[in-house]
């Protein structure tokens, strides 16, 4: 199930004062339109960002690309979370310390998942680097450096305007006193975007790294590099290298190339049965995102691969073709019967079309045949809830809950499945969680109030929705 999920992330405030923190942030911004992924995290995601995709097999794809990485890197895989992004640009970047974010259209561009690999290792550079807690302390200098310089260029500016009155002498012109207070800030933005394009160097070193370490080729990281060198050709010429997020690609390619053809494992083939995954992944991602027209040169109808089929599938789901869409998904079923994905898909468009009840036993099979995949069991109990089976259903997406605390949607469900048992207080209190993770505060504190007044105080209902109630988002 692919689904898109409006979702605003609790973020810790970085410890330095925030309307200073957001003035180089607006700095920085300025100089280039594309954001470092390192400093995406301060600028959040707001209601007109792309929004998160949840879909349990791109999910799992991307886990076991990276689970081999993290362990060369010495990062802890369990803690560090990989989250799919609507966006169709080809990008990846880290917030929070322990995310990586990717971009959907990177793994829909992607042809091997060599690529993808390579970018995962490169974030995972910046992750066991430390290098986010290293931009707030080099942030925090660079504030101190700013301020000093315009409280030294201002005290020059008041100078210059006594000596500019009527019958003084000449002074410096308005121009010039801008330059007195400006010059300390771009120093400021240089020192500090510097710092920021060294971050992405010794990334990208590292990714080198932990590729060789886990067997695997950096061929795709080059092959990234050099996309990145082609789509900025037309404006290079323009751009000044000093006031970038990045080193411009072809120095990063130039700087990676020799290391990444002299490791030993240069040469390594894709791991087996890795490309066949990757290409379901890229023909659903397109299936569920791209344009029919898209789809149709993608995926024209001569191309009898499974991937295909699987494009053409959901195609035909997201299109409305239900009589189509059981008809080709039970081929694939036939030609793959343990993949999970394909009865996800099933019993997807079997309860979208009002049939919850038939949907259960395809929905029930996909969670089977993949007990981590949490958004199929989310999907079983929006099913289980269609259907009335409300006890089923309070017990499938509690577990969901809380092996991801982080989902929205499984509180939503959870809290229609309370309510069809007469549980109200715990329908509010899940509905609170759900509006909370949502982003959609006002609504979550509300339920919350109602929530906490129906719990004996000092139970678990009663701190969960106290929790919400004193909880205050983070002014950036």
């Amino acid at each position: 199930m692919v689904q898109v999920v409006r979702r605003t992330p609790i973020s810790k405030p970085t410890k330095a004062p925030a309307r200073l923190a957001g003035l180089l942030m607006a700095l920085i911004t300025a100089a280039s339109p594309a954001m470092s992924p390192v400093l995406a995290q301060e600028q959040g995601m707001g209601q007109n960002t792309p929004g998160v995709i949840r879909d349990a097999e791109t999910e799992q794809l991307l886990r076991d690309y990276a689970t081999p990485i993290f362990k060369a890197a010495g990062v802890n895989g369990g803690a560090t979370k990989i989250i799919l992004i609507g966006d169709r640009s080809f990008n990846a970047f880290v917030a929070d310390g322990r995310k990586i974010f990717v971009n959907v259209g990177a793994i829909m561009d992607a042809k091997t998942p060599n690529e993808i690999i390579g970018v995962l290792a490169h974030e995972t550079g910046h992750i066991a680097g430390g290098h986010l807690a290293g931009l707030h302390a080099e942030m925090a200098k660079a504030q101190i450096f700013a301020i000093a310089g315009m409280l030294v260029g201002a005290g020059g500016v008041v100078a210059t305007a006594r000596n500019n009155r009527p019958g003084a002498p000449v002074g410096a012109d308005s121009a010039g006193q801008m330059g007195m207070l400006l010059g300390p800030q771009e120093l400021a933005r240089r020192s500090l975007l510097s710092y920021v394009r060294s971050q992405e160097e010794t990334a990208d070193r590292a990714a080198v790294k932990y590729l060789q370490a886990t067997g695997q080729s950096a061929k795709g990281l080059l092959v990234t590099l050099e996309r990145f060198e082609n789509e900025s050709l037309f404006m290079s010429s323009s751009i000044d290298p000093y006031l970038q997020t990045h080193p411009l690609p072809r120095e990063r390619l130039s700087n990676l190339d020799a290391a990444a053809k002299a490791s030993p494992t240069y040469n390594a083939p894709e791991q087996p049965g890795l490309q066949a995954r990757h290409d379901l992944v890229r023909a659903k991602l397109v299936g569920f995102m791209g344009t029919p027209a898209e789809i149709a040169r993608r995926y024209p109808l001569s191309d009898q691969s499974l991937a295909a089929k699987y494009a053409r599938t959901v195609s035909a789901y997201r299109f409305g073709r239900i009589a189509d869409t059981q008809t080709q998904v039970d081929a694939l079923i036939a030609a793959q019967p343990n993949n999970p994905y394909f009865y996800e898909l099933k019993g997807q468009a079997l309860l979208e079309s009002g049939k919850a009840r038939e949907s259960l036993p395809s929905l029930r099979k996909a969670v089977s045949l993949a007990p981590q995949g949490l958004p199929i069991k989310v999907l079983l109990g929006h099913a289980l809830v269609a259907a009335d089976q409300a006890d089923e259903a309070v017990k499938v997406l509690t577990q969901a809950s809380q092996s991801d605390p982080e989902d929205g949607e499984a509180f939503q469900y959870l809290a229609m499945a309370y309510d069809k048992k007469g549980n109200v207080p715990q329908s509010q209190l899940a509905a609170a969680q759900g509006f909370f993770l949502n982003g959609r505060y006002i609504e979550a504190r509300t339920q919350a109030d109602r929530a906490k007044r129906q719990f004996a105080e000092g139970s678990p209902g009663w701190l969960k929705a106290d929790d919400i109630l004193n909880y205050r988002p983070p002014k950036f």
